[in-house]
Order: C-alpha cells, then sequence, then structure tokens
C-alpha cells in the first residue's frame, strides 16, 4: 500500500488500486470528503481539462506533439487523473471494471474493419 508521502513508481510498478489508495488518503488527510460530490468533482474535471486544453491553444498539430512532453502538460494531466480516481472512489466505482465495459461497448461501435484509419464517429462509419 501506498502512503502519500511514499513516492509513487512509475507506470509500470504502481497499480490503479495503488493510485487510487494514495488520493483517498490524501483527500482523507484533509477532510475533503465533504466537498467531493458528483457535481463538484465533474466540474473539477472539466476544469482540469480546459487547463489541459490552454496548453495547446492555438498549436498546430506538429507543435503540440512537442508541447505534450512539458511538465505543466504532466501536470495538468495528472490532476485530471486524480479528480477522476477521486469521482471513482467516491461514487465507488470500480476503473478497471468500468474500463473494461467500455472497451468492450467501444468495440462494437468501433469495428476494426470500420474504424482503422479513420476519425469518423460510430454513428457516421
Amino acid at each position: 500500500m501506498i502512503n502519500v508521502g511514499e513516492e509513487l513508481q512509475s507506470d509500470r510498478g504502481t497499480t490503479l488500486a495503488e493510485l487510487k489508495a494514495a488520493v483517498l488518503a490524501f483527500v482523507e488527510e484533509r477532510d475533503w470528503e465533504r466537498f467531493h460530490s458528483p457535481k463538484n468533482l465533474s466540474m473539477a474535471l472539466a476544469a482540469e481539462a480546459a487547463e489541459l486544453m490552454e496548453h495547446f491553444l492555438w498549436d498546430t498539430p506538429e507543435a503540440s506533439v512537442e508541447r505534450a512532453t512539458r511538465e505543466g502538460v504532466a501536470d495538468e494531466l495528472a490532476d485530471i487523473v486524480i479528480y477522476a480516481i477521486e469521482f471513482a472512489n467516491m461514487a465507488g466505482i470500480d476503473l478497471s471494471a468500468a474500463i473494461d465495459a467500455k472497451m468492450k461497448k467501444n468495440a462494437v461501435k468501433y469495428p476494426v474493419e470500420k474504424a482503422r484509419g479513420n476519425a469518423l464517429k460510430y454513428t457516421e462509419l
């Protein structure tokens, strides 16, 4: 189990359960649970997504690839993931199961033979 003060390892060595526990411990230590309603957390997610997008405002697609490796971008992405994990913690959502179920739905919506190599929405395939 990872404690808030402990350093999390890389993606290769850190489990989702460890991330969820670290976020939960961080929130509990600060007594923030009372502020973390679905409404507030969904709004926080949207705000952080907007902050991520701001890094790429007016960039060309090529320039955005270079900018994506910057620390500020990583910080905003981390904020998004932290809020998503806290939402899952608060709502009792098993993220691994939810991601698995959603990927299965996406596979039906976007069959490889129709979706490969294009960016059309599933309703237009």
